[in-house]
């Protein structure tokens, strides 16, 4: 029954057990009407809209549910659908909005794909860059400042050999650029290997505590999956470094049914209800990129545990 059938008939069933009402019932008019017979006509006609509105509310619900997901939905965040039972217009509409937001999913993900593989293109030829010129030029200009406090007189040499060290630790920043830019730890030696490196270097730099928790029997994954993991728990980290007001954090990976499990656990302030940035939207992204499923929930005791699950099998787009 379409959506217009299903409104006239439940008004036609409203209006039609007025008249039967008004044909059967030991009720007349007068002229001018009379006090109790207006009470009548007035108490009759409001039951009659209380029924009208309780008969439209139960038959245009479905519509109340499509409209609410509707200002809801987040492609993000997919698998948000309605049950569109029966049939009829409403149960039609349902369908056709669930079919959308299946095609909405599909799409969502192909971009992301095609953006993040052109983001990492990106990265990695600025790290190439970054590696071949800048740092190769700033190793030339190290060593000749070293050739030249070796002969310079003494006064000199002092003021050479500052300028060695702010160059040394110049070309230690440029090197770390390259690491947080493309990782060749990872394509090197493995997922384990940089999450080490990253979490070394995070305390390093931050003065936190951090804990790694690593299975010893994790699976094989697709470099695609590896890289997901590894900047999800780079940007998390980054984000510990930010807003957590934390002392220590861990970092977990351990094997799960199907795929690895990643966690990022710390002791800082906690949230509430994290509020959707372009970080955490864009670690959503990357885990939609693999077929992965992503977490921020609230520690059990304090703080914040971000958890990535992964999948071994690469998701086929």
């Amino acid at each position: 029954m379409s959506l217009f059938w299903r409104i006239f008939a439940l008004n036609a069933v409203v209006l039609g057990t007025a008249t039967a009402l008004l044909l059967w019932a030991p009720v007349t008019v007068s002229v001018p009407v009379l006090l109790t017979e207006a009470v009548i006509l007035v108490g009759g006609l409001a039951v009659m809209l209380v029924a009208n509105a309780a008969l439209l509310r139960f038959g245009l619900a479905p519509l109340d549910r499509l409209t609410k997901l509707m200002t809801t939905v987040d492609l993000l965040r997919p698998g948000q659908r309605l049950p569109a039972s029966g049939g009829g217009g409403v149960a039609e509409l349902i369908r056709t909005f669930n079919a959308m937001l299946e095609r909405l999913e599909q799409e969502r993900v192909t971009s992301s794909t095609r953006a993040l593989l052109a983001q990492e293109g990106e990265r990695r030829r600025i790290a190439q860059e970054l590696h071949d010129e800048v740092g190769q030029s700033m190793t030339a200009i190290l060593l000749g400042l070293k050739r030249s406090a070796d002969d310079a007189p003494e006064p000199l040499r002092e003021e050479l050999q500052e300028l060695q060290e702010i160059t040394r630790e110049s070309l230690d920043e440029v090197r770390r650029l390259v690491r947080r830019l493309r990782p060749g730890v990872l394509d090197d030696l493995g997922l384990v290997s940089a999450l080490t490196s990253l979490s070394e270097d995070f305390a390093t730099h931050t003065g936190l505590l951090v804990t790694r928790r690593f299975d010893a029997d994790l699976p094989a994954l697709e470099p695609e999956s590896e890289l997901v993991l590894y900047r999800v728990a780079q940007e998390s980290l980054t984000n510990v470094a930010r807003h957590a007001d934390a002392r220590g954090v861990t970092v977990a990976l351990r094997r799960a049914d199907g795929g690895v499990v990643l966690t990022v656990t710390d002791d800082g302030s906690g949230i509430e209800a994290p509020r959707e940035g372009a970080g955490i939207r864009g670690m959503r992204e990357r885990a939609l990129l693999v077929g992965g499923t992503l977490e921020i929930t609230p520690a059990p005791r304090a703080g914040t545990r971000v958890q990535l699950t992964a999948p071994v099998a690469r998701k086929q787009l």
